[in-house]
């Protein structure tokens, strides 16, 4: 296909192009990390540790929100994709690498941001835990693991003839080492000749900073609805080599729910591959590691 060619007319209309009438936002990524974490009363010996799901957060060392969490991030620079400076706010923040990165939602609440018009790119982020050393820098004096806990409060329905909206509302909990963050985010989906539209509120906010609470919901939800489609975004989760047991664990972590381990395990039997190391400890019997099977990881879905 032949590359598009600018005439001489379009080149002087760039050239005198004034874009300074028109307002521009700033924009910004926000990253919010998940991870499986050992519970900090997990200790009976005889017993595997009790896991949760964990978020970073990062106490903000520079106003606005002062003191306040915040998801790592920052703003975009002019020479890169909003993907690079997530990845580079993440490093810098963090000392976080080679994290699942994907975009799931823009935020461009009017008032979002008491600085400016800001726009921001949300990103949910996995990392194995157990692989890194977080660190603050920049504007954070604290990068914290927080275990992360969502209730659906209540739900109504409201259908009509030609409509429908369908109101939930979640309570947002991050706790650790007698810290505790939380929210109410009401979601409201309305349903208007069969199509669908989101928007979402937060009705009580302690401890969180912008709009945050709101992202770190959104991030949760999509993040169980992938894993209840298909789990392999769980394998985002897991170090290099896992046990069958620990990858299903991970799942009901997030969904909520305890499994039928038969059926799970061929759900992800081709997503696997059975390796010759196995994992011991006292009070176990010896377990297969496994890792993932590329080939069929990545193979695209029909």
């Amino acid at each position: 296909m032949k590359n598009y060619e600018m005439s001489r007319e379009e080149k002087k209309f760039i050239k005198e192009y004034d874009i300074t009438q028109y307002d521009r936002p700033s924009l910004t990524a926000d990253m919010a990390v998940f991870a499986i974490l050992t519970a900090e009363d997990a200790t009976e010996y005889r017993k595997d540790p009790r896991k949760q799901l964990g978020v970073l957060m990062i106490r903000r060392g520079t106003f606005p929100y002062k003191d306040c969490y915040a998801l790592p991030g920052g703003f975009a620079r002019k020479d890169e994709s909003i993907e690079e400076t997530a990845f580079r706010e993440l490093k810098e923040e963090t000392s976080l690498e080679s994290a699942f990165l994907e975009p799931f939602g823009m935020f461009s609440r009017p008032g979002r941001d008491p600085r400016g018009w800001i726009i921001s790119q949300g990103f949910l982020a996995l990392v194995d835990a157990e692989k890194y050393q977080i660190r603050a820098g920049t504007d954070a004096w604290e990068a914290k693991w927080f275990y992360i806990n969502v209730e659906q409060d209540e739900m109504k329905k409201h259908v009509r003839k030609d409509s429908a909206e369908i109101c939930t509302r979640y309570r947002l909990q991050l706790e650790r080492d007698g810290e505790r963050l939380s929210a109410l985010v009401d979601e409201k989906r309305t349903f208007q000749s069969h199509h669908e539209t989101v928007e979402y509120e937060i009705v009580e906010d302690d401890g969180f900073a912008f709009d945050h609470a709101e992202i770190i919901l959104r991030a949760y939800l999509s993040l169980k609805a992938r894993t209840a489609q298909s789990g392999r975004i769980v394998f985002d989760l897991m170090p290099e080599l896992f046990t069958l047991n620990t990858l299903q664990e991970a799942h009901e972590i997030i969904l909520g729910e305890k499994l039928l381990t038969p059926n799970f395990r061929r759900k992800m039997a081709p997503f696997v591959i059975e390796t010759d190391e196995l994992v011991t400890g006292p009070g176990h019997r010896p377990a297969k590691l496994f890792r993932r099977n590329l080939e069929a990881f990545y193979a695209m879905e029909g």
